[in-house]
C-alpha cells in the first residue's frame, strides 16, 4: 500500500516516526472501530488518595487554592465564574473538584462593565458532572477521527485535501496536506466568519474560495479552518456526519455518555453558561449563550464542527486522557494503535521552534502546562477556558474546565489558573533524592535567582576537581541553571564549565557552565574541573524570568577533591552545614 491516498503502511508509519526522532513498535491495524483491547489490565480509571497516585497531597491542595483565587480579581475580574478541576497519575484521580458558579449571570452591562447576576436560587454551583463547552479542545477528537482513518487506510496523512475535495484545491491550496490541517501549517488565516454567509453552501464556498496566508508547509499559524476543513474530509471519507463519527469512534465504544455535540434540552441545568453574546464583542447577537455552542462559527454550521463544538465534563475527558496515555486502549476497549499515539505525541514542527505539535496535539507548552510541560507532553486549551494536559513522562494528566467567558470575555486573559494548577500538579510527583535522604531543591518561583553555594575551598595544589548528581527541568533558554566560581570573595563570579552524564548515553559537555530546558526526567551525574586558587568559592545559580517555569533543579552529593584529599564531601555533617542555600531548601521529595 504505497498510494498516499490509501494512507501510510505500518513501514512508512514508522519510518517518518523515526526520522521525527521517535521509535515505534507499531502494531497491526485494526479492522474496523474501537478494537477489543487484549485483556492486559489497560488502565481504567477510579477514584483514590494522591498517596495511591503517587503524588505529594499538599501540592494537590495547593492545586485547588490556587484555582480559588481567580474566582475573585485577577486583576480586575475573575477569571472564570466557576470550575471543575480534575488530576490524577496512573489509573488513579486523585483530585476532582468543583469550584464556583456553573451559571452566575445573566447578562453584561456594557456601560458599567458588571456582570447582571440571576437572583440567588437561580444561580447553580458547579458539580462534578457539570458539562462544559469545550471549544478548540474538540479538535482533539477530530484529529483523533482522522488519525484512525489514516490507520485504516482510508486517508493519507501526506495526501493533498483537494484529492479528497476536489473544490477545494482552488485559490492556491492544491498542495495543502492532511498533515498540515492537523499540524496547522497549512498557511491558512486564524478564522474566517463563515457564520455571515446564509447558506450551508455558501460557508464551503467561503472555504474553497480561501487562499492560504503563506505556502503550505512554510511557517505555523493555528486556524480553525485546518479542522473545519479536516470535517469536511472526514465526512467525505467515511460518508458519515462528523457528530456520528464522534459516538460511533470515540465516545460510545469509552463510555463518555456525557460528551456530544448539541447537547439535549434535558442537560441544560448540568451545562456551564458561557458569554451574553452581542454585538461588538460576539459576531452575533445571540443574549445569554447557555447549553449550545458558544463559537459563532460552529453554531454557523448547526453546532458540528471539526474545531468546536464538543461539549463534555471532565471525568469524560479524564478517560480520554487516560486512553492516550495508555497507548490508545481503556479497558478492554482500544481506539487507537500504540503507534499511532505514539504520531500524536511526536512534534512534527521541528521548523518551528516554539509551535510544538503532534497529530492533532499541542507539545511543549509552557504558557498554559506550564512546569508540566517537557517535550512530550500533549495537550489543548479551549476559549470558553477549557483545558486538557498528558504528560507521558509521569503518566499524569490534567482537566482544567473553566466558563472563563461568563459572563463577556474580555473579563479574562491569559492561561493564569492553567498554569498554577499544572504547577501544583508537577510538583505532586516526586522527586527522589539521589543520595540518602534529601537533595538540594530550587523552588520553582517566578522572577527569582536561587543560590547554593559551597564554603571557600583551597584548590591551589591543582587537579580538583567538582562531583554531584543534577537533575533540572526549565523553561528552554528563558530559565538557566549555571555553575560558577569566585576567587576574589565573590566579588566576581566566572562560569564554570561541567560535563553531563546520563545512563546510557555518551557524556555531554557543558562548556558554558549551564543547563537549560529538559534534562529527561532523570538524574545526572556532573564533572568540573576547578581553577587552582589559594579560595574558591562555587555555587549553583538557578535563575528564572517572570512568565513560566519547570519543575526546577536539584543538587545532591555534593563532593570536591583532589588527586590526594577530600576539600568536600556533604555527606560529612560538618562540610553540610557549610553550605550556604539562599532560595534553596533541603527536600526529599
Amino acid at each position: 500500500m504505497t498510494d498516499d491516498r490509501r494512507g501510510l503502511t505500518r513501514r512508512q508509519l514508522t519510518r517518518r516516526a523515526l526520522a521525527l526522532g521517535g521509535a515505534l513498535a507499531v502494531a497491526p491495524f485494526p479492522a474496523g472501530p474501537a478494537a477489543a483491547a487484549p485483556s492486559d489490565g489497560r488502565r481504567t480509571l477510579r477514584y483514590g488518595s494522591p498517596e495511591r497516585a503517587g503524588l505529594l497531597p499538599a501540592h494537590l491542595r495547593q492545586l485547588v487554592t490556587d484555582a480559588e483565587a481567580f474566582l475573585g480579581p485577577s486583576p480586575a475580574h475573575p477569571w472564570y465564574a466557576g470550575a471543575v478541576l480534575l488530576a490524577g497519575r496512573g489509573g488513579t484521580v486523585a483530585l476532582h473538584e468543583p469550584i464556583g458558579m456553573a451559571v452566575r449571570y445573566s447578562a453584561y452591562d456594557e456601560r458599567t462593565d458588571t456582570g447582571v447576576e440571576f437572583p440567588a436560587d437561580r444561580q447553580i454551583p458547579m458539580a462534578r458532572d457539570t458539562v462544559f463547552d469545550l471549544a478548540s479542545v474538540s479538535k482533539l477528537f477530530t484529529s483523533i477521527l482522522a488519525v484512525q482513518q489514516i490507520e485504516r487506510g482510508a486517508l493519507g496523512l501526506e495526501a493533498t485535501v483537494a484529492s479528497y475535495l476536489p473544490e477545494f484545491g482552488a485559490a492556491g491550496k492544491q498542495d495543502m496536506t492532511v498533515r498540515q490541517l492537523l499540524t496547522h501549517t497549512s498557511g491558512f488565516r486564524a478564522w474566517i466568519p463563515l457564520y455571515n454567509a446564509p447558506t450551508h453552501e455558501e460557508k464551503l464556498q467561503l472555504i474553497w474560495n480561501e487562499a492560504p496566508l503563506n505556502p503550505p508547509g512554510s511557517r505555523y499559524l493555528y486556524s480553525d479552518l485546518n479542522l473545519i476543513s479536516l470535517q469536511l474530509v472526514l465526512e467525505k471519507v467515511t460518508g458519515r456526519p462528523l457528530d456520528a463519527l464522534l459516538h460511533e469512534e470515540i465516545t460510545g465504544p469509552l463510555g463518555m455518555d456525557r460528551t456530544r455535540y448539541n447537547p439535549p434540552a434535558s442537560w441544560k441545568p448540568r451545562i456551564a453558561a458561557t458569554e451574553d453574546a452581542r454585538t461588538p464583542w460576539s459576531g452575533l447577537d445571540r443574549g445569554l449563550v447557555w447549553g449550545e455552542v458558544h463559537d459563532e462559527n460552529a453554531f454557523g454550521l448547526g453546532g458540528v464542527a471539526g474545531h468546536a463544538g464538543v461539549f463534555s465534563c471532565a471525568w469524560d475527558l479524564a478517560v480520554l486522557g487516560r486512553t492516550l496515555l495508555n497507548g490508545g486502549a481503556y479497558g478492554r476497549t482500544r481506539i487507537l494503535e500504540p503507534g499511532s499515539v505514539e504520531l500524536m505525541f511526536t512534534d512534527f514542527n521541528t521548523d518551528f521552534p516554539g509551535d510544538e505539535h503532534g497529530l492533532g496535539f499541542e507539545l511543549y507548552q509552557h504558557w498554559y502546562m506550564g512546569a508540566m510541560a517537557t517535550p512530550r507532553t500533549a495537550g489543548h486549551t479551549g476559549f470558553t477556558g477549557t483545558s486538557l494536559v498528558l504528560d507521558p513522562t509521569t503518566d499524569s494528566f490534567l482537566v482544567v474546565l473553566g466558563n472563563s467567558v461568563h459572563p463577556v470575555r474580555s473579563w479574562r486573559s491569559g492561561s493564569a489558573p492553567r498554569v498554577a494548577t499544572a504547577n501544583q500538579l508537577a510538583r505532586a510527583v516526586p522527586v527522589r533524592p539521589r543520595h540518602g535522604r534529601t537533595a538540594w531543591f530550587s523552588g520553582m518561583a517566578g522572577s527569582a535567582t536561587a543560590t547554593l553555594a559551597l564554603p571557600s575551598l583551597d584548590t591551589s595544589a591543582g587537579g580538583a576537581r567538582l562531583r554531584c548528581s543534577l537533575w533540572w527541568d526549565t523553561e528552554p533558554q528563558a530559565d538557566v541553571l549555571a555553575l560558577e566560581a569566585s576567587t576574589d570573595d565573590g566579588a566576581t563570579w566566572q562560569p564554570v564549565p561541567f560535563t553531563t552524564d546520563r545512563p546510557g548515553e555518551p557524556p555531554q559537555e557543558r562548556p558554558a557552565g549551564t543547563v537549560t530546558g529538559w534534562s529527561g526526567r532523570v538524574w545526572h551525574r556532573v564533572t568540573a574541573d576547578l581553577p587552582p586558587a589559594r579560595s574558591v568559592v562555587l555555587r549553583w545559580r538557578y535563575a528564572t524570568d517572570r512568565l513560566y517555569v519547570g519543575r526546577g533543579a536539584y543538587v545532591d552529593g555534593l563532593r570536591v577533591r583532589t588527586p590526594r584529599r577530600v576539600l568536600f564531601d556533604e555527606s560529612r555533617p560538618k562540610d553540610a552545614a557549610r553550605i550556604s542555600a539562599s532560595g534553596w531548601t533541603a527536600s526529599g521529595d
